[in-house]
């Protein structure tokens, strides 16, 4: 099975890393503006062009701060796949190594996530830094 993954060094804590990671309200952050956290906190939606898509994640492992792994259970091609976010503290950064594990195929859409991971790694950082201009998925399609 295909995995996609990414590292990223990031100007901050693990603590600051884990909690936009880790939760609903720490994706709207750098992800999607579009989520609705359930009641639990270990169940969060994400709604991507007018809710044309949702994804919802199910929190299946939490070890602050250092690791979070969430389980894709709708989306298309993301169903049954895995988030998986592991921080390690260097030389006062945070290394983020970021895998969406368990895909059945390489697809060309499995192709074009790994860009718009790539791209949301950057969108993380940012936030994480204390430079961002919000979530990359708005209500109604792309930031800039």
């Amino acid at each position: 099975m295909p995995d996609i993954k990414h590292a990223i060094s990031i100007n901050g804590s693990p603590d600051r890393v884990y909690r936009l990671v880790s939760s609903g309200s720490g994706f709207s952050r750098w992800w999607a503006a579009d989520v609705t956290e359930h009641e639990s906190k270990r169940i969060v939606e994400l709604g991507f062009f007018n809710r044309a898509t949702i994804f919802r994640l199910t929190l299946d492992r939490a070890e602050p701060p250092i690791a979070t792994e969430w389980h894709c259970e709708t989306g298309g091609e993301w169903q049954d796949t895995k988030l998986l976010f592991r921080l390690q503290q260097m030389d006062g950064q945070t290394l983020l190594r970021f895998s969406h594990a368990g895909w059945r195929h390489e697809t060309d859409y499995f192709v074009a996530c790994n860009t718009t991971w790539g791209e949301l790694m950057f969108r993380l950082k940012a936030v994480a830094e204390g430079k961002s201009s919000g979530p990359h998925f708005t209500m109604t399609g792309l930031s800039s």
